[in-house]
């Protein structure tokens, strides 16, 4: 348990490793301040949020800065450089992430802390009318709920702010709430249920990315799912049953990895919630946060499962083998599908570099024996698998097409635009042989080759 805790919290730390660049003193060219642990936190003895980052090696401060309400922060589109112009010192700062995961957390945190900014301009005087009267946590008990209801939902935003912490200070504040639903259930108090009820949706909707992480845990997240079945305007439903009976998890390749099944049973409950259980509840900034949280998910899922060179091998050896059932076969499929569309949470860099390892690994023959299937959902996934690597690298399948083994591919996706499979089946096969086909990335001698297959 320890070790995948350790684990977990060192994937966490890699999505926000960052170097720190500061544009030149004569404006030409950036100087690399070092690489380090990006975080937002409060300054010292202050309510200001700031980032900070933190040297890798020395634990020394790389950059202290605080965050204005000024329109001065852009994120490239690429997802791993967030830029600004620093108006201490009239010079342009920038932190290069080295997961793009990473990236999208801190922007998210950026962003809502310029929201609670604007927010306190307009209302300074509830922002900042003195210390916070709220010191700590009524006790959880039955007799308390009524109480614990109040500061939830009544807060002002500083006793919002100081309900976080105090939340995530207590330990045991989330587990014995907890507890205490399971015995109102027991005992079936309905107006008590109804009571957790609005402190638990009151704690989500707080937005709080730590408490979110802790809730949608495995400690708690069936409890959490059970509290939310008694909102009081709906009639009651058994989102847990639906979770515990009818998902059923396939695992088309064994995943050996603990943390990595959690962050996919996480990942899959964090849509469930927002879909199903809070579909026009959640305001944006708490769909951004979970949003954020699935996107982490998904890198680190994918981190993991493609450094695991004997889960690839393993995962090819079974789609090559001609012992694998059709069935299996099939899911493995949709579970490649999947793995490669996941990997859109990768930096660019390591994204091609994987796509790149799985064409080592045959992936395009594998797409040939897919196109051939009589199964039209299963022939749209391999076209779709095309499209994503052409997406990422359209000389990855084109070097492939034109040598004599990448020819009854082409082939396919050719007799693929002749054969009824119907209109959306025709657009991918038109999409794929026009990627090929473009002229502004393709080699004269690629055109020849490609024309004469």
């Amino acid at each position: 348990m320890e070790n995948r805790k350790n684990k977990e919290n060192a994937d966490a730390a890699q999505t926000r490793r960052v170097k720190v660049y500061r544009q030149a003193q004569d404006g030409k060219g950036w100087e690399d301040q070092g690489t380090g642990y990006v975080s937002v936190d409060y300054m010292e003895r202050s309510e200001d949020l700031a980032l900070f980052v933190i040297d890798e090696e020395d634990n020394e401060t790389l950059l202290s800065h605080r965050i204005c309400s000024d329109d001065i922060y852009r994120k490239q589109e690429a997802n791993t450089i967030i830029s600004w112009k620093d108006p201490e010192c009239s010079r342009e700062l920038a932190l290069s992430f080295q997961e793009s995961a990473g990236c999208c957390y801190i922007w998210d945190h950026i962003c809502n802390a310029q929201r609670n900014l604007h927010f306190g301009t307009l209302n300074h005087d509830t922002f900042h009318s003195g210390n916070s009267e709220l010191c700590e946590l009524p006790a959880v008990e039955l007799s308390s709920l009524p109480s614990i209801l109040k500061i939830v939902v009544e807060s002002g935003i500083t006793d919002q702010m100081r309900l976080i912490e105090l939340v995530l200070h207590d330990q045991d504040f989330l587990r014995k709430l907890m507890q205490l639903f399971r015995i109102c259930e027991d005992l079936k108090t309905i107006d008590n249920l109804h009571m957790i009820y609005k402190i638990v949706k009151g704690i989500v909707m707080l937005n709080s990315p730590q408490i979110l992480e802790k809730i949608l845990g495995d400690e708690f997240i069936m409890d959490v799912v059970g509290c939310l079945e008694y909102d009081p305007e709906v009639p009651h439903i058994r989102h847990r049953d639906f979770l515990t009976e009818h998902v059923v998890f396939k695992e088309a390749i064994r995943i050996k990895d603990p943390m990595v099944l959690s962050k996919i049973h996480q990942t899959y409950r964090i849509g469930y919630l927002k879909d199903v259980v809070f579909p026009k509840v959640l305001d944006d900034a708490t769909v951004v946060s979970l949003n954020s949280i699935v996107h982490a998910n998904n890198g680190v899922v994918v981190s993991s499962l493609k450094e695991d060179s004997g889960f690839i091998q393993e995962l090819f050896s079974k789609l090559k083998s001609a012992s694998t059932s059709a069935v299996s076969k099939k899911n493995l499929v949709y579970f490649l599908h999947e793995f490669c569309t996941l990997s859109k949470s990768l930096p660019m860099v390591q994204q091609l570099r994987l796509f790149r390892d799985l064409v080592n690994e045959g992936l395009f023959d594998i797409i040939s024996d897919i196109l051939r299937s009589e199964d039209k959902r299963l022939v749209l996934t391999g076209t779709d698998i095309l499209i994503l690597f052409l997406n990422q690298d359209p000389n990855l399948l084109r070097s492939y097409v034109v040598r004599p083994e990448g020819t009854p591919l082409l082939g396919l996706l050719v007799q693929g635009m002749l054969t009824d499979f119907g209109d959306d089946m025709h657009c991918q096969f038109l999409e794929i042989l026009r990627t090929l086909l473009d002229s502004y990335t393709l080699s004269g001698s690629q055109v020849c080759i490609l024309l004469l297959a």
